[in-house]
């Protein structure tokens, strides 16, 4: 693991941003299309108006989003919020994340009849400043499913990007905007053919 690597990054206007969390233990937090397609929907709901999502994949038991913050100015006015009233921005949108994962909770526990957290205590959030690196994450988050043996290739996983930002019936918070980081659509499509893609992540 790359200690210069911060998990637990500040949420800064206009950065970038890997967002990830796993489930306590070894529980699992989707375990029907259900689940997952109203996690989804939460996740519009909260996060969408405090950033764009361009790349996304949910696991059995974990999630990952490659983000990026929206501007001071859009969050505030999204929100309807005056300066004046918000502490940080930061705060506001680590709020938001936390309001995500405790609403999907504590549907997922009413329906499972379980009690208890659900989510690690902390997601984790690592800054990304690099534009090779941000390349990688996307491909990385893509080819999730195929290093865990749930599918063979990326489009074979229905939790995920890579399919939907191909389409234009790509739900409303996913920015297709990721193409473009490789070029073209040919491009982006040849790179996910690829098992390896200039190196793998290290997280």
């Amino acid at each position: 693991m790359n200690s210069r690597i911060d998990k637990y990054s500040e949420l800064s206007p206009e950065c970038f941003y890997h967002v990830y969390n796993r489930a306590n233990g070894n529980e699992k937090v989707f375990l029907s299309d259900e689940n997952y397609r109203f996690f989804l929907r939460k996740y519009s709901e909260h996060i969408m108006p405090v950033a764009q999502t361009f790349s996304y994949c949910l696991m059995p038991n974990h999630f990952h989003f490659l983000i990026q913050i929206k501007s001071e100015k859009e969050i505030l006015a999204s929100l309807n919020k005056d300066n004046k009233k918000v502490i940080s921005i930061e705060k506001l949108v680590s709020k938001r994340f936390s309001n995500l994962f405790s609403s999907y909770t504590q549907a997922f526990n009413k329906q499972q009849n379980r009690m208890g957290s659900l989510f690690m205590k902390n997601f984790k959030r690592i800054r990304i400043n690099d534009e090779i690196y941000r390349q990688k994450l996307v491909h990385y988050i893509h080819f999730n499913p195929v290093e865990s043996g749930l599918c063979n290739m990326p489009h074979e996983w229905d939790f995920s990007s890579y399919s939907q930002i191909l389409t234009t019936k790509r739900p409303e918070f996913l920015d297709p905007e990721s193409i473009e980081w490789f070029g073209d659509e040919k491009n982006f499509q040849f790179v996910h053919s690829k098992t390896n893609f200039s190196g793998d992540i290290t997280l």
